[in-house]
């Protein structure tokens, strides 16, 4: 575990215990994410490349062996690399590849015909561009160009955390199996139970991400009255949340600030995609919420 120091010289301690899949699915591995800017730990992801998009979902498990963890698994949260941990995990379980795995499991049970790692050259024409706003601009500039995209060039890299490309209409597919407690169409994924077993709160002693996350630690929601399941947030608390939701609304974030959430009590889903890097340019998420649920009157 890391203590001090700077690649490759860093002084570390060991560990309370083994890291474990429970870790990985609820952010509290002790991995970090070479997105992050906080300390130099971070650094080293990005001098070693990891998750490099010339490599491949091994290549990233050899390198992160090569570094110390941030914390001892279980200790604290902290958004990282362990999705696409996991991703690798479905490769050695599985046997088959990440990409291979998905389509034959998941996208083709549920008629997901647009989502994918690389798209297709005749889909090409409906992929959005993406945009970014520099610091001390008031301009959106591009950062993906349809024309030139990176997912339009076949990758080896299979990022479990972000490396799909996806329609509202196949991910309303995928949000509507959740939302109907693991089936759609008469395609079973999950039991009902599994589904409402990953989405409670599975952060220690049924605390927050407030109580628990790393100072300065990178995350799609907000921290207080919201905890952590088995691959999603979850809200506990709406009035510690500020958000007029209830209890058990789970999902995600994006980094081009798209989101999605479902909410059981509701019967509710909700998909937005917009095209906006990072995340925190603006609180789409808050204002969408609020109009959302402000708009429930049954």
């Amino acid at each position: 575990m890391y203590r001090y120091g700077r690649h490759p010289h860093f002084v570390t301690e060991p560990v309370g215990r083994p890291m474990t899949i429970r870790d990985l699915l609820t952010h509290m591995s002790g991995l970090s994410y070479h997105i992050m800017e906080r300390s130099p730990l971070d650094e080293a992801y990005r001098q070693v490349g990891v998750g490099g998009p010339a490599g491949t979902l091994r290549d990233m498990i050899e390198q992160l062996a090569g570094l110390p963890l941030e914390f001892s698994p279980g200790a604290r949260w902290g958004y990282s690399a362990a999705t696409d941990v996991l991703g690798y995990l479905v490769e050695v379980l599985s046997g088959q590849r990440f990409d291979d795995y998905l389509r034959t499991q998941i996208f083709e049970p549920l008629g997901m015909v647009d989502t994918h790692f690389t798209v297709p050259a005749d889909k090409l024409s409906r992929l959005s561009t993406c945009y970014t706003r520099l610091p001390g601009s008031t301009e959106a500039t591009v950062m993906d160009d349809p024309s030139d995209s990176q997912f339009a060039r076949p990758r080896t890299f299979l990022s479990g955390g972000g490396g799909l490309v996806s329609t509202a209409a196949d991910y309303l597919r995928f949000c509507e199996m959740l939302r109907r407690g693991g089936e759609l169409d008469g395609a079973r994924l999950l039991g009902p139970r599994t589904v409402a077993y990953m989405t409670r709160n599975h952060l220690p002693d049924g605390r927050d991400l407030a109580s628990l996350a790393m100072p300065g630690a990178f995350s799609e929601t907000r921290y207080d009255g919201v905890g952590f399941g088995l691959g999603f947030y979850v809200v506990t608390d709406p009035v510690r949340a500020h958000v007029p939701t209830s209890p058990g609304e789970y999902g995600w974030g994006g980094l081009a600030s798209t989101a999605f959430w479902v909410v059981p009590a509701e019967d509710l889903v909700v998909i937005f995609l917009t095209q906006l890097v990072p995340s925190t340019t603006f609180d789409f998420r808050g204002q969408l919420k609020a109009i959302i649920h402000s708009a429930i009157i049954d």
